[in-house]
């Protein structure tokens, strides 16, 4: 079983992305579940959304201890929330942000992963210049297609299609696509690099 959290704010889509995860493992012919965790629900409070992915029915119903795989979509939890517990080294950590993770200050906990497996993907910025609006969680989407190869970009594509309508979809599979070409790219430099 493949266990993604995703850490966030409210308004951001937090929990549309997990929902939209599932939907895509879905679409691949594969178990999932989507839930969130959250106290208050007011814009720009805490939120943290769980999705299972499976090739097997999941009954596991409680929230996601250690991730495989570790989506942050706002940078400013970094040091208010504790984000890397329970976090294994193998895990995958996307990071909507445009600094480096040094820049970022969280190099102590990043020196443990496996480079390979952590990018910083400009999530806002992308979705800003596709969507017209500062909601990272669709280009995040793409960023984990491309960063764990766990999901298809093209399912991420179709799930995208079928939560919103054509014109709202059509730019947010751009902001998708886009945040996949980026971690490709980033992965292929580190990568070179090694």
């Amino acid at each position: 079983m493949f266990q993604v959290r995703i850490h966030g704010r409210g308004g951001q889509g937090v929990v549309s992305a997990a929902e939209l995860l599932a939907v895509a493992a879905f679409i691949e012919g594969r178990h999932a579940q989507a839930f969130p965790s959250f106290g208050s629900e007011r814009t720009g409070a805490p939120v943290v959304a769980f999705c299972r992915i499976d090739d097997r029915e999941i009954r596991l119903r409680e929230p996601v201890a250690h991730p495989d795989a570790l989506i942050i979509q706002d940078a400013t939890l970094l040091h208010q929330v504790e984000l890397f517990s329970g976090v294994p080294a193998t895990a995958y950590v996307l990071i909507n942000s445009t600094r480096t993770t040094d820049e970022l200050g969280i190099g102590e906990f990043v020196d443990q992963l496996d480079r390979r497996r952590l990018c910083t993907v400009p999530a806002t910025e992308i979705a800003l210049r596709h969507v017209g609006r500062a909601v990272p969680n669709v280009p995040l989407l793409g960023g984990f297609a491309a960063i764990s190869g766990l999901l298809r970009l093209d399912s991420v594509c179709a799930a995208i299609s079928e939560k919103f309508p054509a014109r709202i979809a059509t730019a947010n599979i751009a902001a998708a696509t886009e945040a996949y070409d980026n971690v490709i790219k980033a992965l292929a430099g580190e990568t070179m690099h090694a």
